[in-house]
């Protein structure tokens, strides 16, 4: 066991290596921003997701404030997990030393999980609590102990408590389990106990959407009119083999627990895995929802290799390094490890005429949030101190309100007024005597305020479209009265 213990270390070191230097950089992403502004209110639900990312940020927030690279290590430690249970998936279903160096490097060559495995988002812990489930689903095909069941209930639920997505997968285990284990399974007072302990764990969420009218459904709908709409089947597809290598390798680990023998008890994970792939492809969901599903795929595959490669050893060489080496390359595109002139450079980027430079979108909304907190905190700093109680900040949207709510504590900013997501279930505060607005088209602040002066438009070279050209205002005498006009804001808060 202990050669098996130091290469797992060593695969550890080499993954935390990758992440460290790149964790700290950039900026605070506009998600990561929304997730810790939940954690100060903090509920057993919001809009936009289940709560186990707030409660998780008051956590990080309590151990080392609102550091970038600490809120960001919780991410990369959930990736290391992943890592590790995937290895020992490997060497429960009977995979010895090169199997579980194999699967690892799977991890470690799957590009888009260095990107998941980065930002504070509730991606990460998706895969982790998939790969918690499959792993105890691994132990009780293995061993029949009906604790791996509970264990299993118990890691579903969190799951649900942390993303929505993973309801496809308990539905797809519950028909990969009757279909595979039939009597044994039904007949099993623990399969049901198992369930009862997840139904448990996420009422209080359900009975939040329940009194908030469901808003997740309201959230999909928005998700699907704005992206999922315009994508199709195909586009779910061309994301999994984006990566094409690894994507081979997960699809002999599919299909590999059909016909080696030895592994063939473990044919409910496959069955579980492609309803999973086909209920995403069906709904055209996003390519990378279907990620948490990897690991496990990719501990079938280092045993499959392992036992394919008995009598070519080399060939086991020749696959570690085809799958491993070219991600290498595509690494600063996933983790900000490279400055960001040096990225330009990298990715060969140019200006366009107003000297902006169209990054990714995940890194260019690391961008200017920064800048804005500084404009904001410079025009609030114009009013004389005795009056600044009196004065108010709205957002336009979650990022800028994000922004101002976490960056905006070291200026000491009150808090925003923002109608968009969870935001709006915090309400809209006091009413102010004057406002400064951030983002807010000039039809709407005409509609909220009878005076309004601009104060600059802002602009910045990598930041995203939607925080480019946004107007800031000071705006005064509103002809509304915000508390009784908030609730008809609720149906309009993905807007």
């Amino acid at each position: 066991m202990r050669k098996y213990l130091l290469v797992i270390i060593s695969l550890v070191a080499i993954k935390l290596a990758i992440h460290l230097p790149g964790n700290g950089n950039y900026g605070f992403h506009r998600d990561e921003l929304l997730h810790l502004s939940v954690s100060e209110h903090l509920a057993t639900g919001y809009f936009e997701f289940p709560p186990f990312i707030a409660f998780l940020g008051k956590f990080a927030h309590e151990l080392f404030g609102y550091d970038l690279f600490w809120i960001r290590m919780f991410s990369t430690l959930a990736g290391v997990l992943i890592l590790i249970l995937t290895c020992l998936m490997t060497y429960k279903i009977g995979g010895k030393l090169k199997a579980v160096i194999v699967s690892g490097v799977l991890i470690l060559a799957f590009v888009p999980f260095y990107r998941n495995h980065l930002l504070f988002q509730p991606v990460a812990f998706d895969q982790l609590f998939w790969t918690l489930s499959f792993f105890f689903t691994v132990l009780y095909l293995k061993d029949k102990k009906n604790l791996y069941l509970v264990l299993l209930g118990i890691s579903l639920g969190l799951g649900f408590l942390n993303k929505y997505i993973i309801f496809l997968l308990i539905v797809s285990l519950f028909i990969a389990l009757v279909i595979t284990q039939r009597e044994k399974i039904i007949k099993n007072k623990w399969f049901y106990l198992s369930g009862i302990i997840a139904l448990m764990m996420v009422l209080p969420n359900l009975f939040w959407q329940y009194e908030h009218h469901f808003p997740v459904f309201l959230h999909f709908q928005k998700l699907k009119e704005s992206q999922l709409d315009a994508t199709t089947g195909l586009d779910f597809l061309k994301e999994q083999v984006a990566s094409p290598f690894t994507f081979i390798m997960a699809l002999l680990g599919l299909i590999s627990v059909f016909f080696i023998d030895s592994i063939k008890r473990y044919k409910a994970i496959s069955i579980a895995v492609l309803l999973v792939f086909v209920s995403m492809w069906l709904l055209k969901s996003k390519g990378y929802y279907f990620f948490s599903a990897y690991p496990v795929l990719f501990s079938f595959a280092g045993f499959a290799v392992e036992t394919i490669t008995q009598k070519r050893k080399y060939i086991y060489y020749i696959i570690t390094a085809i799958v491993l080496l070219p991600s290498i390359y595509f690494i600063p595109e996933a983790i900000p490890v490279l400055p960001i002139p040096d990225f330009i450079k990298y990715e060969n980027l140019k200006p366009d005429a107003n000297g902006r430079y169209r990054l990714t979108g995940d890194y260019a909304d690391m961008f200017g949030w920064e800048e804005q907190v500084q404009l904001v905190d410079s025009i609030y700093k114009t009013f004389p101190e005795e009056k600044r109680k009196s004065i108010g900040i709205m957002a336009e949207n979650y990022g800028e309100a994000g922004a101002i709510t976490i960056l905006g504590k070291a200026c000491d900013l009150p808090q925003p007024v923002c109608a968009h997501g969870s935001f709006w279930t915090f309400g809209p505060g006091e009413p102010k005597v004057a406002y400064i607005t951030i983002g807010l088209e000039p039809e709407i602040v005409d509609f909220v305020f009878k005076e309004r002066k601009r104060i600059k438009t802002i602009h910045h070279p990598y930041a995203i479209d939607e925080e480019n050209g946004i107007p800031v205002y000071i705006c005064s005498k509103p002809s509304i009265n915000f508390k009784e006009f908030w609730p008809t804001l609720e149906s309009k808060v993905f807007n």
